[in-house]
């Protein structure tokens, strides 16, 4: 993998909090009080005290004291001593801020479980905030996994016009419409300046059209709402709506490019991404393409210079020879660490749930129940990525490289930074190439994994 395409560790430090905050926000959403109030969200700028944060809880404690539900009252007495410990840990507020969770939940058995988090965010916190409710309130922890950088783009050609947005990986169509204009003809005599004016007011029609929707979605509050735009197109339309009188002057600035496409609609969009590379460099959309298309590239050549499949991944990680661990985010694998029964040592297995029931891992050979500690593989590679001396990059399928990825090589694999090949690897300890046809690796692949 070239160096311009190799990622800076911030980056990937800051990929991985993004992905710690996204599971954070799940948990919190499913999180249920055990009375109508008792979870408290607190939320502290960077510029606040924790002083003021302190005092607040002591006069919210005092005031508690006055609910008439003593299941309730208790919730939130019990939440406050909780966030006001979490408190006690911080001398200062962090330079982003410090955001806390506390209250009793109900669990999934119907079980209360006590939560306490406090979370240094990777962005600063935007407002103070103290809500007592049944639930935890995340709408902060969303504002920040927000891409910084949204891009427009207007896709413009004779049959109509496709309105869209680029948010990190994330590809929204705002808005799409259909055009019918009259063609150049070759009608001669006293119709022909007739037909042409006509033709002519047509188009100028059309292009006020795109202008006032261009207006309509990329202005707000008097200013843009996006970080660039790019209008795409073929033909000459969108450079006459660049240069007309009608585009929206508050637009010019951002204006970063126009691309010629050879397609409208949405082909014609994610045309006009591809084509847009060298001013999006930033957005995760394009970087997940260009590293899941240097992954591929490996494969096709042959190099040896990659892996698939969680056995080979696994391997790789071990033998220090992964470079780029690439992984997708949703990936549904845990990681088994067994003890006790009549095993010898702790024993590890890397595999989905159902598999290992079906396996029946957590009993010894004597049936006797081990001791197991299981881990999302996703927070296990999250949490020990440095430990192998690799960079992590998480995936989605959104994309159309991303769904091959996750389709044809199950969401796991990576970039090595020398060339092994698992397969004689594989048939040195087995004897015989693996037969499994789940997410081993070794296997055969087919070209429309990845072409």
């Amino acid at each position: 993998m070239s160096s311009k395409n190799q990622p800076d560790q911030e980056e990937v430090d800051r990929n991985v909090e993004k992905w710690r905050m996204k599971k954070m926000i799940q948990n919190l959403e499913r999180a249920k009080g055990v009375a109508s109030a008792g979870l408290i969200t607190l939320m502290i700028p960077p510029k606040d005290q924790i002083a003021k944060a302190t005092k607040l809880l002591n006069e919210e404690y005092g005031t508690a004291a006055s609910i008439k539900s003593h299941t309730t009252k208790l919730a939130v007495q019990s939440a406050i001593t909780s966030s006001l410990a979490k408190l006690k840990l911080y001398s200062r507020t962090p330079p982003n801020g410090l955001i806390v969770y506390c209250g009793n939940v109900m669990t999934e058995d119907n079980k209360e479980r006590k939560v306490t988090v406090d979370l240094e965010p990777f962005k600063p916190v935007s407002q103070a905030k103290y809500v007592c409710d049944n639930k935890f309130h995340v709408d902060e922890l969303y504002r920040m996994l927000e891409s910084d950088d949204k891009y427009g783009f207007i896709v413009m050609d004779g049959n109509g016009s496709l309105f869209g947005t680029l948010a990190g990986n994330t590809k929204d169509i705002l808005h799409r419409f259909s055009v019918e204009l009259p063609k150049k003809h070759g009608r001669g005599g006293q119709s022909a300046l007739r037909f042409a004016r006509l033709r002519l007011e047509k188009r100028r029609n059309y292009v006020r059209k795109v202008a006032e929707l261009t207006t309509n979605y990329f202005i707000t509050n008097d200013r843009p709402n996006v970080a660039g735009l790019i209008l795409a197109g073929s033909a000459e339309f969108k450079n006459d709506l660049n240069g007309s009188d009608l585009f929206d002057q508050r637009l010019l600035p951002v204006v970063m490019k126009l691309v010629d496409v050879a397609y409208g609609g949405e082909n014609g969009f994610n045309q006009a991404i591809e084509l847009s590379q060298d001013v999006l460099g930033n957005v995760k959309f394009l970087k997940e393409k260009r590293l899941i298309d240097e992954f591929f590239d490996q494969i096709a050549k042959d190099t040896n210079m990659y892996c698939f499949g969680m056995d080979d991944t696994i391997r790789g990680l071990e033998m220090g020879a992964m470079k780029t661990l690439i992984l997708w985010e949703e990936f549904p694998y845990k990681r088994y660490a067994l003890t006790g029964g009549n095993l010898e040592s702790e024993q590890v297995y890397f595999m989905k749930e159902e598999e290992a029931i079906k396996a029946g891992i957590f009993k010894d050979t004597d049936g006797v129940q081990l001791e197991v500690e299981a881990m999302d593989f996703v927070e296990y590679a999250a949490t020990n990525y440095k430990k192998f001396g690799c960079t992590l990059e998480f995936v989605t399928n959104k994309s159309q490289e991303g769904a091959q990825f996750c389709r044809g090589f199950c969401g796991v694999g990576g970039l090595l930074r020398y060339a092994v090949n698992f397969v004689e690897l594989n048939e040195l300890e087995k004897g015989a190439p693996s037969d499994d046809e789940h997410c081993d690796g070794g296997d055969d692949f087919n070209d429309d994994d990845f072409m």
